[in-house]
């Protein structure tokens, strides 16, 4: 049973979730402990869902480790897909931290990857038990799209490199994605990738093939926008053939962005993740998705011979969290 001074709060925040557990500083394992789940929504702020979560478990632990979907380079901390701010030296006191260490979202999952287990990954392309090898591209969407890189391998460890990927821009191929384009375009002005391959991404894609040429449509707030769970519900039923060509063309553009990220990071693995793509793993194998990863020219060959896989791991960001406070408690000693 862990002590209570070695246990260590750890945490996910996102865009709609924000995920706790506790782990235990001294097991030769990272463990997830006590998690819990709480909606965004229902909490003023990130110190209230905090507090919530340690009053219900009934420790005090003297450090922690959060995971949040924004850059963490400052002392203000501005989640991108959530109006929640906060000071992170005024969070560490009011939760009576001795330390408290912030990770990007997606730099947390990058983190897990060194320790997910062959039943924690689905193998899209390659052998499934082939040893990981980096670089590792992480990517992902969720309530907005991650990217991390994952350098190193098991003999000499592992590093993370925290990114703002998903934000780069969107690069439309054929007609069918000009139209998306020019119809997101229309109604945000700079389209990222960000803006399709996420969950509200998804709403909007399906929106503007259905408007087709009519911009208008753009700024008409009864331009209905369907639920992105409903979307892939009703693509995987088979009988909707907007949902289909909507979660078809994102499987492509995903495939297109995480060829981009395997072409830049160099890497020899891709790691996709998020909340979103294990709901349709069939679905991604028959579509453009492959096609589109390796339709890069003269480095089609290339990025033939990199591994992909699907995290299925329910948690990972936690984990992650996890392993990077681990890493992070050793360098201080």
């Amino acid at each position: 049973m862990a002590l209570p001074n070695t246990l260590a709060m750890i945490a996910d925040i996102g865009g709609t979730n924000a995920r706790f557990a506790l782990t235990d500083l001294a097991s030769a394992q990272p463990q997830l402990l006590q998690q819990q789940s709480l909606r965004n929504a229902e909490f003023a702020s990130l110190q209230h869902a905090a507090e919530h979560y340690l009053a219900g478990v009934g420790v005090q632990p003297r450090h922690a480790a959060i995971a949040v979907a924004c850059p963490v380079g400052a002392d203000e901390i501005r989640l991108t897909n959530r109006a929640w701010s906060f000071s992170r030296s005024e969070l560490q006191r009011s939760l009576g931290l001795d330390s408290l260490d912030m990770i990007n979202d997606f730099g947390a999952v990058a983190w897990a990857v060194p320790a997910l287990a062959a039943n924690d990954v689905v193998t899209l392309h390659g052998s499934d038990d082939a040893p990981l090898r980096g670089p590792v591209s992480v990517l992902g969407p969720g309530t907005g799209l991650g990217v991390a890189l994952l350098v190193g391998d098991d003999a000499r460890g592992w590093q993370v490199v925290e990114t703002e990927g998903g934000h780069v821009s969107f690069a439309p191929l054929g007609d069918e994605e000009h139209t998306i384009a020019r119809w997101m375009t229309a109604k945000f002005g700079r389209v990222s990738t960000e803006r399709l391959l996420c969950g509200a991404g998804l709403s909007q894609i399906d929106a503007a093939l259905a408007a087709g040429d009519d911009l208008a449509s753009a700024f008409d707030a009864r331009t209905p926008l369907r639920d992105p769970a409903a979307l892939v519900e009703a693509a995987l039923d088979g009988h909707d053939l907007l949902a289909r060509r909507t979660l078809a063309r994102f499987c492509a553009v995903l495939g297109s962005v995480a060829g981009d990220c395997a072409l830049i990071h160099g890497a020899r693995t891709v790691m996709i993740a998020g909340g979103i793509v294990p709901r349709f793993i069939p679905f991604l194998r028959s579509s453009a998705f492959r096609e589109r990863f390796l339709a890069k020219g003269r480095f089609a060959a290339y990025l033939e011979s990199v591994t992909i896989r699907v995290i299925t791991h329910p948690n990972p960001g936690l984990l992650g969290a996890a392993m990077a406070l681990r890493a992070i408690q050793r360098n201080r000693h």
